[in-house]
């Protein structure tokens, strides 16, 4: 139905007799990182891959990081004509990164720096860590809080994305960023660590033709899961806070000794984490509980 709807909406786009129609909205909430009753066989985010495939013209996708995000871009959607938008939000609690004005720029820009979580102002970031989608983000954001704590020295960018197409060449997508804007954001030549809500070659192949896309490392869903925590998910397929910093640590050789010890430090929290949901059925306190707070 929605290879017929996406065909159907690119052919009469062409004719100008027709009027535009409103847009086709899919609002998919029930998600691979929440499957606290649904197992493995209900774990696959490759729709968003099927919807990528076809016109440029017609297809949007966005993954909104918290509520008032996915507040802005269901407005921008359902005032939308003859597109296809694909909108990713899970629908269990989650934490609120940003007010309401700021997710509207946010959302208007479509990707962009999240400056109150970095620390590279004013000098080259050492690692850019990327997310996009709403698990993603969280995990990447706790990460960095682990990396800004026990590495203090590292520069680092969070750079967030909502709308998916912002990473295809301005040549591939109307939404696309050009080269120089992608440089600006993701650099030249530092390592980033993405964090992506569904098959990680997806960002790959959207990327492939950036200056930087050899120094691009994505974490998302390898076919792995079952009926788990919400956490276990992430661990499971390594999209994780724990494994997003040790990616980090691989390749940064500047955290030397700190970063041994801390890699140490963050497998025997993996082990401790398994332990744990095997015992008590649910995740960590540490986990659940937390929050972003800057080191002091």
């Amino acid at each position: 139905m929605f290879n017929q709807h996406a065909k159907w909406l690119k052919v009469t786009s062409l004719l100008p007799w027709r009027r535009k129609i409103a847009s086709l909205n899919y609002l998919i909430t029930s998600h691979v990182w929440r499957q606290d009753h649904n197992g493995f066989t209900h774990q696959d985010p490759g729709f968003i891959d099927h919807v990528v495939n076809k016109k440029a013209s017609i297809v949007r996708v966005y993954l909104p990081p918290d509520a008032n995000c996915l507040l802005s871009v269901m407005d921008h959607c359902l005032r939308s004509r003859h597109y296809v938008n694909v909108v990713v939000a899970g629908k269990h609690p989650a934490p609120q990164w940003l007010g309401m004005d700021a997710a509207v720029k946010h959302c208007t820009e479509g990707i962009g720096i999240w400056q109150w979580a970095s620390n590279d102002q004013n000098v080259a970031p050492d690692v850019v860590m990327a997310c996009c989608g709403d698990v993603p983000t969280l995990e990447t954001l706790a990460a960095v809080s682990i990396m800004r704590e026990h590495l203090p020295d590292l520069k680092i960018r969070v750079v967030n994305v909502v709308d998916l197409m912002r990473l295809q060449p301005q040549t591939e997508h109307p939404h696309g960023l050009g080269d120089r804007d992608f440089d600006e954001l993701f650099t030249r030549d530092k390592p980033v660590i993405f964090a992506f809500h569904a098959y990680p070659w997806l960002i790959h192949r959207l990327t492939y033709r950036r200056t930087n896309h050899r120094n691009f490392h994505v974490r998302g869903y390898k076919e792995e899961g079952t009926i788990t925590t919400a956490f276990d998910m992430t661990v499971l397929n390594e999209l994780d806070r724990f494994h997003l910093v040790m990616d980090s640590i691989d390749r940064l050789p500047q955290t030397g000794e700190k970063g041994i010890y801390l890699k140490q430090q963050l497998k025997d929290k993996l082990i401790e984490h398994k332990l744990y949901i095997d015992k008590n059925g649910e995740d960590l306190p540490e986990i659940r509980n937390w929050k972003w707070v800057l080191p002091k």
